[in-house]
């Protein structure tokens, strides 16, 4: 079980995470926290248009929680709002739909696909996920409010 869990992918991951820190000139920020195990994720996000241009996360997150992370760590920056919405949704169907993984530029989560069956690790993996998306709302809304 926790060879399926703990592969050593999802260890290297966890053990490389990039963008760790915060942002000071942040366009929003947004903290998803797991009830179920305690895992913290606070992103801090800046776009230009529809672009994500700076990013930092701070992690405190079981290995599982880390692994996503990083993966987002590597990825968000240059990544659009629609494109960083997509991809969460993607994530929530690979792991509780059983979903495909993706391919090209977000092929790496296919490394979640066994942890499907470990239903109580899923929402640490989210938590990466869920902050970025809460972040980018955030932006829409005021925009929107600016517009309005």
């Amino acid at each position: 079980m926790l060879n399926e869990i703990y592969s050593r992918r999802i260890l290297e991951l966890a053990a490389d995470i990039p963008h760790l820190g915060r942002l000071s000139d942040a366009d929003a920020s947004a903290t998803a926290r797991s009830k179920l195990c305690g895992s913290t994720i606070t992103v801090d996000v800046k776009v230009d248009g529809d672009v994500v241009t700076a990013f930092a996360h701070d992690v405190k997150a079981c290995a599982l929680g880390q692994a996503s992370s990083s993966i987002m760590g590597r990825l968000v920056i240059g990544s659009t709002i629609g494109e960083l919405r997509d991809i969460r949704e993607t994530a929530i169907r690979l792991l509780k739909a059983g979903g495909e993984a993706p391919e090209g530029k977000w092929e790496e989560l296919k490394v979640l696909e066994p942890l499907r069956d470990y239903k109580a690790r899923h929402a640490s993996i989210l938590l990466t996920f869920d902050a970025v998306v809460d972040a980018l709302d955030q932006i829409e809304a005021r925009r929107t409010a600016d517009r309005g």
